[in-house]
């Protein structure tokens, strides 16, 4: 999981999402050319042309699947429906598109292998960029910045990460949390006999919780979420690693990969992408 410079922490990064798509027709970006600069225009016509000629899963629809127990990028309302800033990002790139957004929510492990199957056309789930992933997956340019931080009670004595060898660490089953901690010890792991991966990161703080695990790694966003929900926890000062997010798409699917990326550009160019972000972390 995976997936914030100064954001989580109190930094910038680009980054949002949200649910259904619209459309405009060629007519309308002709007649708005009256109105609108012919940049802006331009744009518009540039993202009907890419969603003219995209093949998706659903004609018409921009599938995304995700993991939606990871606030503040994918969670759950009250109401049932899906909202975070992964939400509205695939929500705002589906309308540059002119496609509607379904979000399918799954366990991680799942939501990656979505797209490697031909299930989805995009993951978006605070992944993180890795040669493994990238061997079986093609990645869009990084939109966010994610920073792993570990999770301890109050009164522990885990004081920085040195501190972490011999303990029983929880993780998200499938994220760079859970692959970096399983790793051996000479890779910079504490060995995958000390961890223990859990479906959700929500499971793996209850774990931490009941006193089934020492520590929790995960990403500082969420781990921010969980501590403020769960009094009696805290948030070591050390960061454990430092990463990047991007969308995950099918291996060799250029045509899907470079609309994304276009969209994405224009987002971040109109302060889009900002805006999701800071509706959803604030600098502190």
């Amino acid at each position: 999981m995976k997936k914030i410079t100064a954001l989580l922490l109190g930094a910038a990064m680009v980054l949002s999402l949200a649910a259904c798509g619209g459309t405009a027709s060629s007519s309308e970006a002709a007649s708005s050319s009256e109105g609108a600069s012919s940049e802006a225009a331009s744009s518009e016509a540039t993202s009907e042309a890419a969603a003219g000629e995209l093949t998706t899963v659903t004609p018409g629809t921009l599938t995304m699947s995700t993991n939606a127990a990871f606030p503040p990028y994918e969670m759950t309302a009250d109401d049932g429906s899906f909202e975070g800033i992964d939400i509205e990002v695939a929500q705002a790139i589906a309308d540059k598109l002119g496609l509607g957004l379904q979000v399918d929510d799954m366990d991680f492990d799942a939501a990656l292998l979505a797209v490697q199957n031909g299930k989805s056309d995009m993951v978006m789930a605070g992944v993180t960029v890795t040669d493994e992933r990238k061997a079986v997956m093609d990645f869009t340019d990084s939109y966010a910045n994610g920073i792993q931080v570990v999770i301890v009670p109050e009164d522990s004595d885990i004081a920085s990460i040195d501190d972490m060898q011999g303990k029983m660490i929880g993780v998200q089953r499938g994220t760079t949390g859970d692959l970096y901690c399983s790793d051996t010890v000479e890779n910079g792991g504490f060995g995958a006999e000390n961890v223990t991966p859990y479906d959700n990161g929500l499971t793996a703080v209850q774990a931490l919780m009941n006193g089934q695990v020492d520590c929790v790694v995960i990403d500082n966003a969420p781990a921010q979420e969980f501590v403020a929900a769960n009094p009696g926890l805290k948030i070591l000062d050390t960061e454990y690693a430092n990463e990047e997010y991007a969308i995950g798409v099918a291996k060799g699917n250029t045509q899907l990969l470079d609309a994304i990326n276009g969209a994405l550009a224009e987002l971040e160019a109109d302060g889009t992408l900002q805006s999701i972000v800071d509706k959803y972390i604030t600098a502190e």
